[in-house]
Order: structure tokens, then C-alpha cells, then sequence
């Protein structure tokens, strides 16, 4: 549905953690509307023929009708040879993906752009929200985000009363990453893989692992909740994270 312009609206759909059942009921809503559906997948995984884990959190959801837009990333997190910088590959990527949509846009089509956990909250959506929204309506909904997911699987609360809660990346450097965590009441560390070694080592310096719970692909179905000690920092995927929840507080 076009807007007063006759262009068409962007759409910033959070579909939750991984779990199906926790889409919203206005994002399936909006999703089911939209005659275009846009995602972000890795290469490895579009050339293998699947659509990435936001789009099959809501595949079984769309009609033959829907024009899918695979928004295939040249890279993910393999090191580039010089000259070639992760940075400017990346930029360069979301600047050609807003002008596939923009181009959609322009014709009248909304264009609904779907994203695991929440938009806003490290989601690839808000690098075609910050190049596009001046330009045209958005609509931007809410999602359950990883970290709480995270959260429910682990039956652990993550703040009480007046604590304060940090989020921080794994890919910040050692002794910044130290002293962020060193004054935190309450953390989740994202974006592990190849950054856990570093993590882990940090909490067990600051005598912090044995509160720190990690947690792979929280509410998928193939979850992992693994104890510290026993993660193959080789192996830690993308979609995982360290819970560091506060004190307990005996209200």
C-alpha cells in the first residue's frame, strides 16, 4: 500500500530470537501485508540455498505471491586481504542494498525488511533505516531481542531493583572490555565467536566466570547452554552470548 506520495513504506520488522511462536502479533500482521519481503543472509548460506535464520523464523508465514529479496552479505566475519577493509566492504554493501530497496519504494511497493531480535538493537535493518527514513514512511516494530531470550531460557532474571544492566561487545579490546566489566552490576557480552578466548579469560581475571552463564542460539531449536569451562572457543557461533546476571535481591 502506497503512501500519499505513491511511494511505498519501509518496514522494520523484529521477529524475535529464533523461536517461531515469539513474532509479534503486528509484526506477523504487517509481515503477511507486505508485497515484498527483505532479508539479510550470509553468501555461504544463500548459495546453499536458505534464506538465513530470520527468514525461517517466518517462511512458513509468507504466500507464493510475495516477492522475496535476498540481501546477500559479501562478507560476514572472515578477515579481507589488504587494501580491502570489513568496513568499507560492509558500508559499500548497505548502501547498494538501500538502493534495491529504494528502487522498490519508488514503484509504490512497501517493502517489508525482516530482522532476528529487534531492529534496533544491533540489527542489519538500522543500516538501511539510517540511509532511507528521510526519504520515505517507516514503520518500525519492536522485537523480542537475543539477550532476553537468553534470559528465559537460562530461568534467570538479569537486574534487580536498582542495578543496572551493561551490554557489551565481545569485539572490544581486552582491557577495554575489562574495565567496562570490572564496575558492571549486571552484563551480557555479545558477539562472541572468535572473540570467547578473549571474554572468557577476562571473567576468569576478574574472578566473575562462576556467574557468567553462556548460552548458543537461545530459543532455537537447537539451543545450547553450556557450562564456561567447557566451550570450544573454535567452535563458538555467532549466535551465542555470556549472561552475567546481577546479585540476587531478596525482595
Amino acid at each position: 500500500m502506497s503512501g500519499p506520495s505513491g511511494k511505498g513504506r519501509l518496514i522494520g520488522l523484529g521477529v524475535g530470537p529464533g523461536d517461531p511462536e515469539l513474532i509479534t502479533l503486528k509484526a506477523l500482521r504487517l509481515l503477511q501485508s507486505a508485497p515484498v519481503v527483505a532479508y539479510f543472509v550470509a553468501k555461504a548460506k544463500h548459495n546453499a540455498g536458505h534464506g538465513g535464520n530470520a527468514f525461517g523464523i517466518i517462511e512458513q508465514h509468507l504466500t507464493a505471491e510475495q516477492q522475496r529479496l535476498p540481501l546477500v552479505y559479501p562478507v560476514t566475519t572472515e578477515k579481507l586481504a589488504p587494501p580491502l577493509s570489513y568496513e568499507d566492504v560492509i558500508a559499500d554493501f548497505y548502501d547498494t542494498c538501500a538502493d534495491q530497496v529504494a528502487q522498490l519504494l519508488d514503484a509504490g511497493h512497501d517493502v517489508a525488511v525482516i530482522c532476528e531480535g529487534d531492529p534496533f538493537f544491533y540489527g542489519s535493518y538500522m543500516y538501511l533505516h539510517d540511509r532511507l527514513a528521510a526519504d520515505y514512511q517507516v514503520e518500525v516494530v519492536p522485537g523480542v531481542c537475543s539477550m532476553l531470550g537468553c534470559a528465559s531460557v537460562l530461568g534467570t532474571p538479569l537486574v534487580y531493583r536498582n542495578q543496572s544492566l551493561s551490554v557489551l561487545s565481545g569485539v572490544l579490546p581486552e582491557d577495554e572490555l575489562k574495565h567496562r566489566l570490572r564496575d558492571a552490576e549486571a552484563a551480557v557480552v555479545m558477539k562472541l565467536g572468535r572473540n570467547f578466548d578473549k571474554v572468557r579469560r577476562v571473567l576468569q581475571e576478574l574472578g566473575i566466570d562462576s556467574r557468567a552463564h553462556y548460552v548458543e542460539r537461545a530459543t532455537m531449536g537447537n539451543q545450547r547452554i553450556v557450562p564456561l569451562d567447557d566451550v570450544d572457543p573454535m567452535s563458538s557461533p555467532y549466535f551465542s552470548m555470556i549472561i552475567i546476571p546481577g546479585e540476587k535481591w531478596r525482595g
